[in-house]
Order: structure tokens, then sequence, then C-alpha cells
């Protein structure tokens, strides 16, 4: 009899199970969106717009790092769009001033051995890095109005390893400027990668070389790698679940006068900020966001074994793929999801909806 009831029992989990499962709450979707932000306006602080008020996705807070900008003005410009957003419940953590190893002065001599790097953010932007300061310098009158609020009391490094270790394995690290604090981040604490749920980050360029014969040099120069090489090969040979790389597949999905139209339909203060202040420039770091909290929006990859060229020469900072078959060993390269293509109609289609309704009650 008893053995009857048990049977009948586990016959009942049997069917009962998947319904359960079924009717569960998804998982929670935490993420951390760490960027070099530029601004106002253009991709690095567009970035934040997919992630805001997102059915099912956490935003924990932005991380800021030297990059396309020195790392307090990125800050800053962080800050202010928040405010501007009505989102300062999110915080905003200062980062890496400068990139672990590489250098305005190795930049200058590579420049002079090797060739111009079109785009040098904020050692020089298109321009010249003749005159760049060694360190970073105060931050400059801000366009679009100075913050009012201040940035979170724990450094870049500290805030993701906090985040990752509040919600294990949940929080997903976007990347899409140098990776610089993450690499901080693993050196201080290595269970930080492996604790998180995964890296997406833009970066590798892969056919970057006939991209700026052919194309834009400037969209070719795969500039968070470039800028801080080291950091790179750290953070993309930790032991993360899963790693997903953004690259190329940006290049041609542009920010045009009808697409800031299109998103200024419907009037408030973060489509009129994509107004006043839109730049003719691929949406890298929006798709970049927008991959994260929606694999979906991905239509082919493929998957291969990926380091970043540290060798003080030409190739410094370069993005290098493998099949397995020839990939180097014993060297603790990671495999790599290589985004190809995307469904470039709903992404833009997601993004004008989510402009139109990223505005906060703070």
């Amino acid at each position: 009899m008893r053995q009857s009831i048990l049977s009948a029992l586990l016959a009942a989990c049997t069917v009962l199970a998947p319904l359960a499962a079924a009717n569960a709450a998804p998982a929670p979707n935490y993420v951390v969106l760490d960027n070099d932000f530029l601004g106002p306006g253009g991709s690095n602080i567009q970035s934040i717009i997919p992630l805001l008020n997102r059915p099912g996705v956490t935003l924990l807070g932005l991380t800021s790092v030297v990059g396309d900008d020195w790392e307090n003005a990125g800050t800053a410009h962080a800050l202010r769009f928040l405010e501007i957003a009505h989102q300062t419940q999110i915080p905003v953590a200062d980062g890496a001033t400068t990139p672990l190893v590489n250098t305005v002065a190795e930049t200058k001599l590579r420049e002079q051995q090797f060739g111009i790097i079109p785009w040098k953010g904020a050692w020089g932007g298109l321009g010249s890095i003749e005159h760049v300061p060694a360190t970073q310098p105060p931050v400059r009158k801000l366009t679009e109005g100075a913050p009012h609020t201040t940035a979170d009391a724990l450094p870049a490094a500290m805030f993701l390893i906090r985040e990752v270790h509040a919600h294990p394995h949940q929080v997903t690290i976007i990347a899409a400027g140098p990776l610089t604090n993450l690499a901080l981040a693993i050196r201080i604490d290595p269970t930080f990668a492996e604790t998180a749920k995964q890296l997406v980050f833009m970066g590798g360029l892969l056919d970057a070389s006939m991209m700026s014969v052919t194309g834009n040099a400037d969209f070719a120069s795969d500039f968070n790698l470039i800028m801080d090489p080291e950091a790179a090969q750290i953070a993309l040979t930790a032991p993360w679940p899963a790693i997903t790389c953004v690259g190329n597949v940006s290049n041609d999905i542009m920010m045009t006068p009808e697409l800031a139209n299109r998103i200024n339909a419907k009037h408030n203060a973060v489509t009129d900020y994509l107004q006043k202040y839109q730049a003719p420039l691929p949406l890298w770091d929006e798709l970049t966001s927008a991959i994260a909290v929606d694999p979906t929006l991905i239509t082919k990859s493929v998957t291969a074994i990926m380091n970043v060229n540290i060798d003080h020469g030409m190739d410094y900072g370069h993005a290098h793929i493998w099949p397995d078959s020839t990939a180097p060993k014993g060297m603790g390269l990671r495999k790599v999801k290589i985004v190809q293509s995307i469904d470039k109609t709903r992404f833009i289609n997601d993004f004008v909806s989510q402009s139109q309704n990223a505005m906060g009650t703070h």
C-alpha cells in the first residue's frame, strides 16, 4: 500500500513539475553597463537607453572608464543624462583613469612607428595626440549642463564585484568601452568572472584592415581593445560562463536625422536630448546593450577561440580568432560567440520605443 502511494506521488510530481516550471517567475535579468561615456549624445550615452524601463531587466548601475573620453568627464555625462531621464536611482561608479599599461607616450611613439590611429578618444579624438596630458585633466564645462548628483562611493571594480556577488550567476556585464575596470575586478577577485552570468562586449572588429581601406577608417579602428590591450586579454581569458562579441555587425546601423525625427515624434526629455545631440555614428554600443538583454535579436553567429595581441608592435591590441583545430594550446584562451547578423528592423523599432519610454520618476 505504502509503495503504491509513493508511486502515485512520484507520478504526480512528474506531471506537475513541468507545470510548476512553466508557471515559475523568469530568472532575474540584472545588468551592469561599463562604458566610456563620451557625451552628450552619441553611442556611449545612448547605450543606456535599451536598459531603461525594460520589463524584466534591472539596471544595477553604470561604471565609467577612460576611453572615448576621460573617465571623470564620462561619469559627469552619465550622471547628467540620468538626471535628464529622471533615472537618478541608478548609481554611477568612477572607474579607471588610465589603461593598465598603455600610455599617451607609448601611443605617440606607436603612431610615429606604425601610422596614425584614426580615433584616439580621450587622447586626441580624430586629431593629434601631441599636446594630450599624460593623466586625467579636470572636467571641462559640459554642453548639456553639469550634473547635480555625484558618483557612487565605491570605485568601479569594487562596484562590479559587489553586484555580481549580491546576485550570483544572474548579472550580465555589458562592456561597451575599454575593458580596464573588468580586468581590475578580475585581478582583485579571481571569482568575479565565474560568478557573473555572462560578458557581452563591444569590440573585435575582425576584418578591420579591409574596412579601413574600402570604408570609413574611423569606424574600422578596434578602439576598445587598442586602448587597453592588456585589460582586454585579461578579461577575455577569464572564466565567464559565456562571452558574446558585438563587433562588425553594428557598423552599418546608423543614427540618422530620419531616425532621430522618428524617435522625437513622441516628445520627452530623452527624445529631445537625442534630437539635440544626435551624431551621425553607428549604433555600436546601443546594439551591444540590446543584444545583452535580448539575444533573440541575433540571427547569425559563430563561435571561435579569441585572443588579443599584447606585443608592443604594429598588431598591439588587435583581436585574433581560430577554430578549435588550429587554436593555440595551453594559453587559457576562451570560446567567444561572435555576432554576425541581427534583426535590424526589430532592433531599430525597439530602440525608438525604448527612447520614447525611457523616462523615470526620480
